[in-house]
């Protein structure tokens, strides 16, 4: 079969995937709110086809590549969402809770909706990742990070659910302020689907990286920061580049970053923080000043708290182990493979050991002090926090031996 015939094929599965936990959305809204199970089994059906739809995208994409797709960015987080969906269908299987679905769902379309930001190419993998230890320590990772979301996924549920909006605490406070967060990715997809899709808004920066190598960057948004001594430039033919003059409304902006920091992606982290402080002020004037938190509030009315404790619990024991063989024992087998050391501070190395250690913390603090309830829900969230940053912040922005990512 055509490699492009399959890799369409691999395309339309995750697209359809999207399009089905979107709908899917609908009964489980009406199903939270309803003793009646006709909705959620409606909810429960598109999910499982959804899911089903992943699977096949996964499988045609790993056919058409020739190795598994977990080796950038799209593929990395398209596969974070599809374990997410499958470790909130294995947790519903044994508590039977649709609510979780409201919170999974949209979060893994937030997941794909991110993963289309980035190249969606099939190409070569570069030697550092062609070992099978590759497949076996990402797929692990994101197998634990699925289960490991679903934990955070119930705390969330029981803060919304046990705080409430009209108290002044530091606890309706920073649920707020994760609605908040959830708002500025939302601006960013939109700002930069409507930038580099739709506009086509293109700015080249030439520069030296970290190794003295000749190298560009590619902004679809104004640049508050660039690279030191980069040039702005025009691609004029194959490897050949010519100054231009800067005009852009940001022009003025002369904030120049070490080759250790990615300008580009710093820049679309600022961005992302500008557009969405906007559209969560633009929110809080169509409804009156009501906070977010207290609209989403009544999604939670019938929850079971000690159902959610404990799926938040339970979630963090199985995806603990998990993680600390895929995230440290098999990667550090991998990384003897690709550069002879099992360790060396990377700074990937390093927020993965940080990971490690803050679920042990969680699983002592839970088990030993008795952190339930309130204490566990935010510790929950807080790992959720520390996995996205890990994801986002560590592959994008600080340069290291995972920035292929």
């Amino acid at each position: 079969m055509d490699k492009d015939l399959i890799l369409n094929i691999s395309n339309i599965s995750l697209y359809s995937a999207f399009i089905l936990y979107l709908v899917a959305v609908v009964p489980f809204s009406f199903s939270v709110r309803s003793s009646k199970k006709r909705a959620e089994k409606i909810g429960v059906t598109l999910t499982i086809v959804g899911f089903v739809l992943q699977i096949i995208y996964f499988i045609t994409r790993w056919i058409a590549a020739g190795h598994a797709p977990v080796s950038n960015m799209y593929e990395f987080l398209t596969m974070f969402g599809i374990m997410m969906v499958g470790g909130f269908l294995v947790i519903y299987s044994i508590y039977k809770t649709p609510v979780l679905a409201l919170f999974v769902l949209p979060i893994a379309m937030l997941l794909i909706a991110y993963a289309s930001m980035f190249s969606r190419d099939v190409s070569p993998l570069i030697p550092a990742l062609q070992s099978s230890w590759l497949a076996i320590h990402v797929i692990t990772v994101t197998i634990s990070y699925g289960i490991l979301s679903i934990s955070c996924v119930a705390g969330l549920i029981y803060l919304l659910a046990a705080v409430s909006p009209k108290e002044k605490s530091i606890h309706s406070f920073f649920v707020e302020v994760i609605m908040y967060f959830v708002v500025i990715v939302i601006g960013f997809i939109l700002t930069t689907v409507v930038m580099k899709d739709i506009a086509g808004y293109d700015d080249t920066y030439f520069f030296i990286d970290k190794n003295d190598s000749n190298s560009v960057q590619h902004y679809h948004l104004p640049a508050f920061v660039t690279q030191q001594d980069s040039l702005l430039v025009d691609h004029v033919s194959g490897s050949d580049y010519e100054p231009k003059e800067r005009t852009d409304i940001l022009k003025w902006s002369k904030i120049e970053l070490p080759a250790v920091i990615n300008a580009q992606k710093l820049n679309t982290v600022i961005w992302s923080i500008v557009i969405g402080t906007i559209l969560y002020g633009i929110l809080r004037l169509i409804f009156k000043g009501r906070t977010l938190f207290s609209l989403i509030k009544p999604l939670t009315k019938r929850v079971n708290l000690s159902l959610m404790d404990e799926i938040g619990y339970r979630s963090v024991i199985i995806g603990f182990p998990l993680f600390a063989l895929g995230g440290i024992l098999f990667a550090s087998i991998w990384a003897q493979m690709a550069w002879s050391r099992y360790w060396g501070w990377d700074p990937k190395e390093v927020w993965a050991l940080i990971t490690f250690l803050y679920y042990a913390i969680f699983l002592h603090l839970r088990l030993g002090k008795g952190w339930e309830g309130r204490k566990s829900a935010w510790l929950a969230v807080g790992g959720l926090a520390i996995i996205l940053f890990n994801v986002i912040a560590v592959n994008l922005i600080v340069a290291g031996l995972h920035s292929y990512a």
